[in-house]
């Protein structure tokens, strides 16, 4: 009976460290081919959730794969802590040991944030743009007929074509008509991971958080 207690401990402990392994060596691979899908330097953080591993891969079908990207760039303007998840993913083991591109996800989601820095950076000379709890206020000074005048309005972010946009709204200490003097959009060029599509944007208290999603996405090498 002893003998088949420490027997069982073993296995246990064995399969623990088999689990392990295989959820390291499978992220690596899956971190390679999520790199170069958002053309990231560097590899990626990536997390298989969902214990056990094996059963996972033995069955080819992950639920959730969590990524930490950093920051990257488009066309100049930085997103920051761009991190994301893949949801039903379809990876046959087989796949993952040949090196196949035959892997794919049900859903993939990432998010990022605008930081009130870059924000405040593209904004109209003698605009200062700040947060306050979970929305931006522009202040600064504005031309009205020959003398500077200063202003407060909150802003509106929505997302256009062209990027970005702040718009002015509740404008105060200047008359109505000057608010497109204030309102801006900062250029966002290029396609985020996995081309997701943007779903939202709000406003955080460390900047301007994005969020996209796509369904049906290949995660290829």
């Amino acid at each position: 009976m002893r003998k088949l207690l420490v027997f069982l401990i073993l296995l246990v402990v064995l399969l623990a460290v088999l689990d392990r392994v295989a959820v390291a060596g499978v992220q690596r691979d899956l971190a390679n081919r999520i790199a170069a899908a958002s053309d990231v330097q560097g590899t990626p953080e990536v997390e298989i959730t969902g214990i056990p591993f094996l059963t996972q891969a033995v069955s080819g079908h992950y639920q959730e794969v969590r990524f930490d990207l950093g920051t990257l760039r488009y066309g100049g303007v930085p997103i920051e802590n761009l991190k994301g998840a893949a949801y039903d993913v379809t990876a046959p083991l087989a796949d993952l040991l040949q090196n196949r591109a035959d892997i794919r996800a049900g859903r993939v989601a990432v998010s990022g944030t605008l930081t009130n820095e870059t924000i405040d950076r593209f904004a109209p000379q003698g605009v200062k743009i700040s947060g306050k709890g979970d929305r931006f206020v522009a202040s600064g000074e504005l031309m009205v007929g020959a003398q500077k005048v200063k202003f407060n309005a909150e802003m509106k972010v929505e997302m256009t074509e062209g990027g970005v946009r702040l718009q002015a709204e509740k404008i105060e200490g200047v008359p109505a008509q000057l608010a497109r003097f204030v309102s801006y959009t900062i250029p966002f060029k290029g396609k985020l991971p996995f081309d997701v599509k943007v779903t939202g944007v709000k406003s955080v208290p460390g900047g301007l958080q994005i969020s996209a999603e796509a369904s049906d996405v290949p995660i290829r090498g």
